[in-house]
């Protein structure tokens, strides 16, 4: 597993158990799961509006603010980084795991 999401999600966990004055993550615990998702979902948008924009350096900036998200929302919601990492583990290690894609898929 890499050391970084592994720091991440630690950082985040410590925050939650010890807030500090002035914290981002403690607003975000603070306020709750509702702001917590809707900042997910904000940069779920920003990121694919970057990787549009075909900004390289942009998209990589939204998709470390996505993991971010993402990982104070697993934090608030209890799931632990093994969890997600064992579930790409497994995911990866099938082999023709190709889904059969509707008729209107084949479009976007």
């Amino acid at each position: 597993m890499n050391d970084t999401l592994k720091n991440l999600y630690a950082v985040v966990e410590d925050r939650k158990a010890n807030p500090r004055e002035g914290s981002y993550t403690c607003y975000l615990f603070d306020k709750g799961l509702d702001k917590i998702l809707k900042k997910v979902g904000e940069e779920c948008a920003e990121t694919i509006i970057a990787a549009k924009n075909g900004v390289q350096e942009d998209t990589v900036g939204e998709i470390s603010d996505l993991i971010y998200h993402l990982t104070v929302m697993m934090v608030q919601s209890g799931i632990p980084l093994e969890a997600v990492m064992n579930e790409l583990d497994t995911r990866s290690a099938k082999i023709g795991n190709l889904k059969q894609f509707h008729v209107s898929d084949h479009n976007t």
